[in-house]
């Protein structure tokens, strides 16, 4: 099915942002609701994008992540947002692990005038941001190097995150089921972020609106685990109702701009 350059450019909008409103795309194009809605419908039944009521997400794989710099792009604003809020709730003088992903790079960012951190982490981009704080000791975990993102997984990090306990183990997910799984795409970094969830004292989830309901195919852990989730909009009734049975708190982060 042939796309005309309007479709093209709002379908890499989408997949740039991962969800959007057919209002925002609107505004954003210069076009009415109704052609908005036209393009959308084309665009969903070329396969490319999936409608949902008010707005439209990118179509996600369930065996294959989106590259890299794509998930840097998806959602920027809203995981620096989450970022600031989660560096609020870190004390001084706390121990975390932080595992892979862009929205954990996000919170490392936000870390460089936090006092006597100890971080272990097995993602060399937090490694390198957090360098830059000199009240930071950063631990810095061994194993294979996972090319296209920097993250380091396999049986060696297993092994080595498993000598520590942390206060807070900071992680990122891909997607989370509507009945609460968490789920990636890499057995390696699964096996890894299993290994964190079972020796941190706490377990902090950093994931955007658009991880709730996406598919992807291997089951990190059950909701049960996380303590406090932090996201950037408020979850639909469903999942509030089922973090509340599960006694997970979630903290709504607030854009600050």
């Amino acid at each position: 099915m042939a796309l005309n350059p309007r479709q093209l450019a709002i379908l890499q909008s989408v997949r740039e942002q991962g969800s959007v409103k057919t209002e925002e795309l609107a505004q954003e194009f210069g076009i009415t609701l109704q052609t908005a809605r036209r393009d959308l419908q084309r665009l969903s039944e070329a396969a490319e994008l999936e409608r949902f009521h008010g707005g439209v997400r990118a179509v996600d794989s369930s065996t294959r992540n989106i590259t890299y710099t794509e998930r840097q792009r998806t959602q920027a604003g809203a995981k620096q947002d989450i970022a600031r809020q989660v560096a609020a709730a870190i004390p001084h003088g706390a121990s975390l692990f932080m595992n892979i992903g862009t929205t954990v790079e996000a919170v490392a960012s936000e870390l460089l005038q936090h006092r006597d951190l100890r971080v272990v982490t097995n993602n060399l981009h937090v490694a390198r941001i957090l360098a830059a704080n000199p009240q930071c000791e950063v631990v810095v975990a061994g194993g294979t190097l996972r090319h296209e993102d920097l993250g380091i997984v396999g049986e060696a990090a297993l092994n080595f995150i498993r000598q520590f306990k942390v206060d807070i183990g900071l992680i990122g997910i891909s997607g989370i089921d509507a009945d609460g799984t968490l789920r990636d795409y890499d057995m390696r970094e699964v096996m890894v972020a299993r290994a964190i969830v079972e020796q941190s004292r706490q377990v902090w989830l950093v994931a955007d609106h658009s991880k709730f309901e996406r598919p992807a195919m291997i089951e990190m852990a059950p909701l049960k685990v996380v303590h406090t989730l932090f996201t950037d909009l408020a979850p639909a009734p469903s999942q509030q109702r089922l973090m509340e049975e599960l006694g997970v708190r979630c903290v709504v982060a607030t854009n600050s701009l």
